[in-house]
């Protein structure tokens, strides 16, 4: 692994700290883009203004005219966490606005798939609904909406996908990455755009005097949901991400949350007054979405909507249970394709031998689980992956859902659009992002897709791509190998597209043991100071000196704090 230490623009860093900026905060900020002290203020005010999003304003007029005329309105949502936050976002946020009649419908994953379809479109109008709003999904949805369309539904589609060629023909279309839309955030959520047009309704209602400034609900209660929703979706946090975030984090460290998240925290073990981006990426988020892997949506949005604080205990608690089934079923599948992978690639042979793009198949696999699979099989070989599994569709036996996860230079939806051209009728459909994709193909199909995944990734990926890196923001100077600059750093807002501060340099390796036999336990010299480390699913011994990156964190024993290291890799 190469360790590339990230440049940090003195100017930057010195007008921050001038600024008021603890140094060592300054000079992470400044490697990260930042230039000044107004990009950190996280303050509402400085949220980008929903008139900039295209059809925002459009919704807020829609919403109220149906609002006012007693509408029915129903919510279609996706299955994964920001599907969820987002459903539940709007939920809430339309009951606060005077909303009646409220309704959502969760797509299966199975028998559905993905998007707004026909079919879709159908049920909602069986239940009565006026009106169809999604979130998180139907940019891509022309059929789902013609559908609904022609049964005299009106259509809000509310999502941030990226557009095919053809636009459904939707009454409104609220989408930052729609063409003709000049907000400047590109990479919002699927909730922060619901967000975004619960904002832009209830200033067209207090324009139209249902609402004064002082009368008016205060949206501010959703912004945990919008905070979890964000950061679970791993969307790049840009300034105005972060401010969503930041302030969604701030009412939960003071006590104020919805019940649902409350439980979650409950459940998950979690603190919620020093919650993190951590706890909504690796504790919230994914029980979240182990109730669209594995059982039924529902249970996560019910779990957000509810106020209902021994419901949301249940509902969480079920969460947590299906979560844990979810890495169990996660585990063994992954097993199952690390054997594969020795099958195809033998021991001996050379990295650069390999594929540079990896499909697997097991007739065994669950297709709620491919794209976590896919994700660690890229983590392990740094090479785009794609896992699939038989379709659980009734009457679709025949066919293989696909997940896939990419490297950084390598664009997977691009790759799928290219493998379509050269092997017409090949993908019975696609989609997705640069990073995750997904496909469905028939079965007997699979040879063809592995030798055309393998074909793009070699055409489109150099050796320089494959070469594992990772940034660093170079030696941690110590007088701030401290466990309260720990706990300031974990304070701060960090994600995809502003990671989280990792420090690198020689240190000695004074010993070394393993933990549960599959972590190691390190006392590492860093600065003439013996500090602990671990370096979790890490079992090979290290030199007597490394070379090593980590994460500063704070341990806590017997109610002392001590500082510790995370290991994150290692030069060489």
């Amino acid at each position: 692994m190469k360790l590339i230490v990230r440049d940090v623009p003195p100017r930057s860093s010195w007008a921050l700290e001038q600024a008021g900026v603890h140094p060592l905060l300054a000079r992470l900020y400044a490697a990260r883009g930042v230039q000044s002290l107004e990009e950190l203020d996280d303050g509402l005010a400085k949220l980008l203004p929903p008139s900039g999003m295209k059809g925002c304003l459009e919704a807020a007029k829609l919403l109220a005219d149906a609002i006012a005329a007693d509408k029915k309105l129903c919510i279609v949502a996706d299955y994964d966490c920001d599907g969820a936050t987002a459903c539940a976002t709007g939920v809430r946020g339309l009951r606060l606005l005077g909303a009646k009649h409220v309704n959502y419908l969760v797509p299966d994953r199975v028998v559905d798939g993905y998007g707004l379809t026909a079919s879709i479109a159908d049920r909602v109008k069986a239940q009565g609904a006026d009106m169809l709003i999604t979130v998180d999904n139907g940019i891509a949805s022309v059929e789902g909406v013609a559908r609904a369309t022609a049964l005299g539904l009106q259509t809000l589609i509310t999502d941030h996908h990226l557009p095919g060629d053809t636009l459904p023909l939707a009454d409104v279309i609220v989408n930052p990455n729609q063409p003709g839309c000049t907000f400047e955030s590109k990479s919002i959520a699927g909730v922060g755009v619901m967000f975004y047009v619960l904002l832009a309704l209830r200033a067209e209602l207090r324009e139209r005097g249902v609402f004064t400034q002082a009368t008016q609900p205060k949206l501010d209660a959703l912004l945990p949901i919008v905070a979890l929703g964000t950061v679970a979706d791993v969307v790049k946090l840009d300034a105005n991400n972060r401010r969503l975030v930041a302030q969604g984090i701030k009412r939960l460290r003071a006590g104020i949350s919805p019940a649902g998240i409350a439980s979650l925290f409950v459940a998950a073990s979690r603190k919620m007054p020093i919650a993190s981006t951590f706890d909504f990426g690796f504790a919230l988020g994914p029980r979240i979405n182990a109730a669209g892997r594995l059982s039924d949506m529902t249970l996560g949005i019910e779990c957000l909507i509810s106020d209902d604080a021994s419901r949301t205990d249940e509902l969480a608690k079920q969460l947590d249970a299906i979560n844990r089934e979810r890495r169990d079923i996660e585990s063994g599948m992954r097993e199952q394709a690390e054997a594969a992978l020795q099958y195809m690639f033998a021991d001996d042979e050379p990295p650069d031998s390999h594929p540079s793009g990896v499909a697997i198949f097991d007739p065994e696999f669950h297709e709620g689980v491919v794209g976590i699979v896919a994700s660690r099989i890229k983590d392990k070989l740094h090479r785009p992956a794609f896992v699939f599994a038989a379709s659980a569709a009734p009457g679709q036996e025949h066919l293989l859902k696909g997940s896939g996860r990419s490297i950084a230079g390598f664009h997977l939806r691009d790759a799928l659009d290219w493998i379509a051209k050269k092997h017409p009728g090949l993908l019975i459909k696609f989609g997705g992002h640069a990073m995750a994709a997904g496909c469905t193909i028939e079965e007997e199909h699979f040879e063809t897709f592995e030798a055309a995944f393998a074909e793009v990734a070699a055409l489109w990926i150099d050796q320089a791509t494959l070469a594992r890196r990772l940034e660093t923001d170079g030696p941690l100077p110590a007088e701030y190998r401290r466990a309260d600059m720990a706990d300031t750093l974990n304070q701060t807002v960090w994600g995809q597209g502003f990671a989280p501060p990792i420090f690198s340099e020689e240190m000695e390796v004074v010993s070394q043991r393993l933990v549960a036999e599959k972590h190691l336990g390190l006392k590492l010299k860093h600065q003439g100071q013996l500090v602990d480390a671990i370096w979790f699913g890490h079992t090979e011994p290290l030199p007597a000196k490394a070379h090593l990156a980590y994460r500063l964190e704070s341990d806590e024993w017997q109610g002392v704090k001590r500082v510790k290291f995370f290991i994150e890799g290692m030069a060489g």
